[in-house]
């Protein structure tokens, strides 16, 4: 059997599993969506989203974690309640996050399938990359919808969720090396 690629590659099966961790990905993100709560001073409120999405990336690789944060994007926006809050629909100051969320999947999905989840150093910079990838699209969607000027955009759109996307990275660095330790038993 040849060395999987990313975790999801442990499970047997073809496109009918394929199609099921899309799914299941996009629901991950959903559901830690929903784990969220309003940050003062910001529109954007503090979630598990991210936390799911560096993970979606890193067990299902870089085609599966893209196209799973892009059936939860346009699922989200043709009305399932399951963005942050439970919000649905297109466009507001978060959105520009949710697009990146395909973005940072896809890298943090091909970083892993060269290895960038086998190693807690390794994952934490997958993670940390991933994550910066979520502010490059964020943060100028939050400017634009809300007429923020730069500083007062890294003020109430990315400096506040610094330290809870730390922890999540050091969750994250924590559970994909054990994960893979635990596949090779």
């Amino acid at each position: 059997m040849a060395r999987p690629a990313v975790l999801s590659d442990l499970i047997p099966g073809s496109r009918v599993r394929d199609v099921a961790l899309v799914a299941g990905g996009a629901a991950l993100t959903g559901l830690a969506a929903q784990l969220s709560f309003p940050l003062p001073g910001s529109p954007v409120p503090v979630s598990g989203q991210t936390f799911a999405v560096v993970l979606v990336g890193a067990a299902l690789g870089m085609n599966r974690a893209a196209l799973s944060m892009m059936l939860y994007l346009l699922a989200g926006v043709a009305g399932v309640p399951w963005f942050a809050e439970g919000a649905s629909g297109f466009g507001g100051a978060s959105f520009g996050y949710v697009i990146g969320f395909i973005a940072a999947a896809a890298l943090v999905g091909r970083l892993a399938e060269r290895g960038g989840d086998r190693t807690v150093a390794r994952t934490v910079g997958t993670m940390v990359l991933g994550n910066l990838v979520i502010y490059a699209f964020g943060l100028p969607v939050l400017i634009a919808v809300t007429q923020m000027d730069l500083v007062t955009g890294l003020v109430k759109g990315v400096l506040p969720f610094l330290l809870g996307d730390a922890l999540k990275i050091v969750v994250a660095a924590g559970l994909l090396p054990a994960a893979w330790r635990l596949s090779r038993r």
